[in-house]
């Protein structure tokens, strides 16, 4: 579930059964700009992770972690790049604020 402002909510079509789609790669989710298209090279897919799923998230490569240094927003100690957030059983459920800007 991607969540944008106060009250705006998106379900994510991701697929469990599909390992290679990250969280935010699903076209037509508001506030998810995804410029390079997963490619781990913009940083406009950052989103806020839930804490209870934080634990729950595949490691953060060294890309992701230096990507996260030049957010629009600025990074928080949750953030990641939806795109590296690989669905798998762990993360059923999970919920995400988007930031604000991305750009």
């Amino acid at each position: 579930m991607f969540l944008r402002g106060g009250s705006e909510r998106s379900q994510c079509c991701a697929s469990l059964t599909n390992g290679e789609s990250g969280f935010g790669a699903c076209d037509g989710i508001a506030g998810i700009v995804g410029d390079c298209g997963g490619g781990l090279t913009c940083a406009t897919c950052h989103v806020m992770v839930d804490e209870e799923f934080l634990p729950k998230t595949p490691p953060m490569t060294a890309n992701e972690d230096q990507m996260l240094d030049f957010t629009a927003m600025g990074r928080q100690p949750n953030s990641r790049l939806s795109c590296q957030l690989v669905m798998q059983d762990e993360l059923e459920g999970l919920t995400v604020q988007i930031a604000d800007p991305q750009l």
